[in-house]
């Protein structure tokens, strides 16, 4: 069974030179080693969005639900942008 699937894709010409470069100067054996690295770090970026959003973001709601004397108002943080915009922070 193959572990592998080729598949066609277009790029902007600016892309494909880019990649074509790194190949060029040894930096990866081979174009398809390129697209794969990249879809790697794709694929890394939105696990640590996915783990932020359910750890961090997912919990900061439940305890704003729960007790909703914790929540800060939408007028609180323009203010307090205002503030560090002008420098006062």
């Amino acid at each position: 069974m193959r572990t592998t699937r080729q598949l066609s894709i277009t790029l902007p010409n600016d892309m494909a030179d880019a990649l074509r470069d790194r190949v060029r100067k040894g930096e990866y054996a081979s174009e398809s080693e390129v697209v794969r690295e990249g879809l790697r770090a794709l694929f890394a970026r939105d696990q640590a969005i996915e783990s932020w959003l359910q750890g961090e973001v997912a919990a900061a709601y439940d305890a704003v639900v729960a007790d909703p004397s914790r929540a800060v108002s939408a007028q609180a943080v323009r203010a307090r942008l205002a503030e560090e915009q002008a420098g006062n922070v």
